[in-house]
């Protein structure tokens, strides 16, 4: 196992049940990551793994699935990635399943959860990625406010942007110029975005997405962002692409 879990301390869970009881109140809460991987395979816990056995069959029977293929690993990461630019696009890819033509698309690196291997591409492996019930959605934002988004953006050294964008920042998070497919943004002008509701609430210190109009934002779960990217990846498989996706100068750093 390759993922990384994050561990609330036990100490304060021990603090707060007893706080119920006697008096004490928690004064701190720490947690750590620990790396959970082949280390915890060997030796092997016979009774542990009896008794974990129909349980792994059945989750295996829903995660081990094959959905497509990429073309090498893919991670996330600040200012710009492969796999930010390819989620991104991803949600502006499924635009034409609601009857929408966004310009840009836009995923937060926050939400990107782990990286996609090389090669096969599990079920498992994208809900390694999207494992929160975050769902896509559409709105417009005016020149004036995708300005302070791209300002907004600078000042957290980046995020996922779809193809098109072109940001260039400085090194302390001012923003020095953008771009939408070539052409500077009229702040007298509309335009469409494809993200996720999470984003659009004006998380992750992204608040331009507060003043947004025209709003659309289904809650069915196959809205889900994993289902969303699960779907492209049996599309390309479909047609018989493998899935690419390469750092290409959205995001620059000066």
């Amino acid at each position: 196992m390759k993922n990384n879990f994050f561990v609330c301390s036990l100490s304060a869970l021990t603090l707060l049940t007893a706080a119920c009881s006697t008096g004490y109140t928690v004064s701190n809460v720490s947690g750590t990551r620990i790396l959970i991987d082949s280390s915890y395979d060997k030796p092997a816990d016979n009774r542990g793994t009896v008794f974990l056995k129909p349980y792994k069959h059945t989750v295996d029977s829903l995660m081990s699935p094959v959905v497509g293929h990429t073309a090498h690993y893919m991670s996330g990461h600040r200012p710009e990635s492969e796999l930010s630019n390819l989620l991104a696009d991803i949600l502006v890819w499924a635009a034409k399943d609601y009857g929408e033509k966004p310009v840009l698309g836009f995923y937060n690196m926050g939400g990107i959860r782990a990286a996609l291997p090389a090669g096969n591409v599990t079920c498992g492996d994208v809900l390694d990625v999207a494992p929160f019930e975050n769902k896509i959605c559409f709105l417009t934002l005016s020149g004036r406010k995708l300005t302070q988004l791209f300002e907004e953006i600078a000042a957290v050294h980046g995020e996922g942007i779809s193809h098109g964008a072109r940001l260039v920042i400085s090194r302390d998070g001012k923003l020095i110029s953008a771009t939408v497919n070539g052409e500077p943004v009229n702040p007298d002008a509309s335009y469409r975005i494809a993200t996720i509701n999470y984003l659009a609430e004006g998380n992750d210190h992204l608040e331009a997405f507060k003043d947004k109009t025209d709003f659309v934002s289904p809650q069915e779960a196959k809205n889900n962002t994993r289902e969303i990217i699960t779907n492209y990846f049996k599309e390309m498989t479909r047609e018989g692409k493998t899935v690419e996706s390469r750092v290409e100068g959205r995001i620059t750093i000066k």
